[in-house]
């Protein structure tokens, strides 16, 4: 029996916007539903935050699509939805974001032996003049790999 391959939801925004200082892997609780859709592919993390509130945290913003055959049974698309992490991951998030210009965004949502999974960072923003520099230095290494890449090529 071959199990069929989810797709791995990715925020691309999140390496341009931040620099990402430490990445937490987080259990995250879904409705049936919410599961469907995902499998499905059909989430988006644009201006999703993750925030900590009476000792637990909670992702806001993220949408997840309603699942089309859910009936009455669908979920809210932006409903806070709380990540599963111990309580001493818990204390060193609350402890990097006290720190100004911190905050804890989402990286990547997959699953992981049948249970949903979400990796976040604790990140802090990058200014203007940072993100001109990194798309300099992302073109620098595409043009070295291009002509790396055409140097080696053997004509027979």
């Amino acid at each position: 029996m071959s199990e069929s391959k989810t797709p791995t939801i990715k925020n691309r925004k999140a390496s341009h916007d931040y620099k990402i200082e430490d990445t937490f892997e987080a259990g995250i609780v879904l409705k049936g539903t919410e599961v469907k859709s995902l499998r499905q592919g059909k989430a988006s993390f644009a201006d999703t935050f993750a925030y900590i509130q009476n000792g637990e945290v909670f992702l806001r913003e993220m949408y997840i699509k309603p699942y089309e055959h859910g009936s009455y049974n669908n979920h809210d698309p932006r409903r806070p939805r709380k990540l599963l992490l111990h309580k001493r991951q818990i204390r060193e998030l609350e402890k990097a974001t006290q720190q100004k210009g911190y905050t804890i965004v989402p990286l990547k949502l997959y699953f992981k032996r049948g249970n949903a999974k979400i990796l976040i960072g604790v990140a802090k923003g990058k200014k203007q003049y940072d993100k001109r520099e990194s798309i300099k230095e992302k073109d620098v290494k595409r043009q070295i790999s291009r002509n790396v890449k055409g140097s080696y090529k053997v004509n027979l």
